[in-house]
């Protein structure tokens, strides 16, 4: 279903990349959009318990296209360094192919607003005291994971 990666030597373990998903700050986010035209929108993040979550206002084109067609791809740059004497890049990043679901249940969109919160902020009374003044307007979709692939720069395989 899905293809093996052409340059096989520089594939990251799966545990790599579930690395870089634990660790990364934000990823891009692409959804079949409007009249076919792939839609890709950044966003923060929070990959757990084998999940991803992220948050976003309850309407807009993202909403739309996840509805009209729940297969998402989700992508996560860990390193990106531009070696201009080399004309190279020092790469690594993370591509996760998988279905979206727009939570409904107001247990686990609060559930999933405050495992995002405190990834980045670690003060739970403030985040959930954010999350209770934003509720009514707050949406939070889970993607779960099909496939996990990971790639990096031959270079930084020695």
């Amino acid at each position: 279903m899905f293809p093996k990666m052409r340059r096989f030597k520089q594939q990251l373990t799966i545990e790599e990349c579930i690395n870089i998903l634990q660790n990364g700050k934000d990823g891009v986010l692409a959804v079949l959009g409007n009249d076919g035209y792939p839609y890709t929108v950044p966003l923060n993040y929070v990959y757990h318990n084998k999940k991803i979550y992220f948050h976003c206002a309850r309407t807009g084109h993202k909403l739309s296209a996840i509805q009209n067609c729940n297969k998402v791809s989700f992508c996560v740059i860990d390193k990106n360094d531009i070696v201009p004497n080399e004309l190279t890049t020092y790469y690594r990043s993370v591509i996760v192919f998988g279905k979206a679901r727009i939570l409904s249940e107001q247990s686990e969109i609060i559930n999933s607003a405050q495992i995002l919160g405190l990834k980045y902020y670690d003060n739970p009374d403030f985040v959930s005291h954010e999350i209770e003044k934003f509720l009514n307007a707050l949406c939070c979709v889970e993607i779960t994971p099909e496939y996990i692939s990971g790639k990096q720069a031959k270079e930084l395989m020695r």
